[in-house]
């Protein structure tokens, strides 16, 4: 939620800066814009990282509050409180996307919350029917499955089966099937085929979510345990990355390894360094905007922190920064000041204990 409430701007707004300050720090902003930009198509940068996290999170989640439903309230209502969790989260996804502001077709069906949406759904509902090694399965299922339908399926109107931008077999699905507005035009990066996978992405959240609760695990293993897995998923995936690309636009498998892998890695180090360690002050911003998570994100979408905060610090503050500092500064404190504003209202509704529940 930090790099898209602001986050983002702010490391692009430095990399823009150092990008006049000479060849090495040059060098140094260029890698930097780099990494906050999507890959035209295949390749996996930074930027790729923060979507399928939400994804992985969200199954982590699954385990350590699922089961509390069902013990509290039963199986049955287990099932219908996650039944109508993904219902609130896919229309607050329409809503996000403009809502019924415009008319039929106009409207997006798909896209970011609803994908997360669908994808709780799905994993909530097998988490609670399966055992771990029945999970692993459906998810090395989903993954092996998804490679075979794009690499041997032949692509109607297209012929042999593709893997290019456009042509491959999820973007004629979108094409033919997907109702409503497509992100790029005639085919959605969160489209109908590649939920798939996605899906695939949040077991093995589930299953990160396992490891941490397992009591027969030492919190110092539970650690190891994670970020030996992370790395074992990051080279299978880059490793049939050879064969299969790492494309972020249709979820390829390797795409789903590769994200998985760095979100169990930076689950293993948060918990090595938080419920380990205890160092815990540090991350007390990252908790108040964990707690309204959702809110900041369609708060953004109707207020735009940034924006706001550019009637701080813009104009001819902006200008003064540039002028005496150095050119970019301007844009960097903007991005900072909006930043803080999210902190800020997180860290109020955290101590007001204001919270959206779904």
């Amino acid at each position: 939620m930090i790099w898209i409430l602001g986050g983002d701007g702010f490391v692009r707004a430095l990399a823009a800066l150092l990008q006049s300050q000479g060849p090495l720090l040059g060098a140094a902003g260029e890698m930097l814009a780099r990494q906050f930009e999507h890959p035209p198509w295949e390749g996996f940068r930074f930027y790729d990282l923060i979507f399928p996290l939400f994804i992985f999170v969200t199954g982590a989640a699954i385990v350590l509050s699922l089961p509390k439903v069902v013990a509290r309230e039963g199986l049955m209502w287990a099932h219908l409180r996650i039944v109508r969790r993904a219902v609130l989260l896919f229309a607050l996804g329409v809503l996000f996307y403009g809502g019924f502001a415009n008319p039929w077709p106009d409207i997006r069906l798909l896209g970011v919350l609803q994908r997360i949406a669908l994808c709780y759904l799905f994993a909530a509902l097998l988490f609670l029917h399966l055992r771990p090694a029945a999970l692993a399965a459906v998810c090395a299922t989903l993954l092996a499955g998804y490679w075979a339908l794009l690499t041997f399926v032949p692509v109607p109107d297209v012929g042999a089966p593709s893997l290019a931008a456009g042509a491959t077999l999820a973007n004629w699905i979108d094409r033919q099937y997907l109702p409503g507005r497509r992100w790029f035009g005639d085919w959605d990066p969160e489209g109908l085929l590649s939920t798939l996978p996605a899906v695939a992405t949040c077991l093995i959240g589930v299953l990160a979510g396992l490891v941490l609760t397992d009591t027969r695990l030492a919190p110092q293993r539970k650690s190891m345990v994670l970020i030996a897995g992370g790395a074992l998923l990051l080279g299978v995936g880059h490793l049939w990355g050879l064969q299969f690309p790492v494309i972020k636009n249709i979820w390829t498998s390797t795409f789903a390894l590769v994200s998985a892998g760095w979100s169990m890695i930076l689950l293993g180090l948060f918990h090595q360094v938080i419920d380990v360690w205890g160092r815990r002050r540090w991350a007390e911003a990252l908790i108040w905007i964990g707690g309204s998570a959702i809110v900041l994100y369609l708060a953004n979408n109707l207020v735009a922190f940034e924006q706001v905060a550019r009637r701080l610090v813009g104009g001819d503050v902006a200008r003064l920064a540039d002028a005496h500092i150095a050119t970019g500064v301007g844009d960097a404190l903007a991005c900072a000041a909006g930043l803080a504003l999210v902190i800020a209202l997180a860290g109020f509704l955290y101590r007001r204990r204001i919270f959206l529940r779904i």
